[in-house]
Order: structure tokens, then sequence, then C-alpha cells
């Protein structure tokens, strides 16, 4: 765990694969396997992400994921990261991503 917010590891990562989560207690949540690049790995996120996104939609799209903040258990699935967004003005989470114009290399570091 990390004690500070200075302290967060985020990095680049590809949606590889996702579905919907509804055994979740949260609405609308959605289960994430990403890839994180040959040096990192992959990962696997849940996040509340059905409000604004298919799931089918987010394969191979770039993420970024705050990785150093421990592992948490949500209905059986083990959340290894954290998906980064922002609130919509109805509180729902928009994705943090890199310009889609830029190729930006997985497992980058958000400095």
């Amino acid at each position: 765990m990390v004690e500070s917010p200075f302290d967060a590891e985020i990095r680049v990562g590809k949606v590889l694969e996702a579905e919907s989560f509804p055994e979740a207690n949260k609405p609308k949540m959605t289960k994430l396997w990403i890839t994180l690049g040959e040096d990192h790995g992959e990962i696997q996120s849940a996040a509340q992400l059905d409000h604004h996104y298919d799931p089918t939609e987010l394969e191979g799209r770039r993420v970024l994921c705050a990785t150093n903040l421990g592992t948490v258990r949500i209905a059986g699935f083990k959340s290894e990261a954290l998906t980064v967004g922002v609130p919509d003005e109805d509180e729902f989470p928009v994705l943090v991503e890199p310009d889609r114009d830029v190729d930006v290399p997985l497992g980058g570091s958000l400095y």
C-alpha cells in the first residue's frame, strides 16, 4: 500500500478482455484483463465503467492503471489495479487515457 498519493505508480495498459460484472455489489461494474507489456505482465481490474462503456468497446483500448495500491477481491474477482477515471456530472467514471494519436508504450509510467 502507498502512504501518499504521490507514491502511486500509474502505468499504461491495454485492455485485453472486458465483461460486465453483475455479481458485484456496486452497479454497472466491469471486469477488465489488462496487459502492461512484457516487462510488467498482465493484471485484472474491476471498475464501474458500464455507465459509459460497453465492455466490447473497451477491448484494445489503452488505459491508465494505479498498480501498487494493493489487491482486493470483489465478488470473488481479484482486482489488482485501479483503472483511472474521473467523474462525469452524475459522478459516473469516465476513463483517463493516453492520447490516441501518440504511440505510448505499454507499462509506461505516469510522471
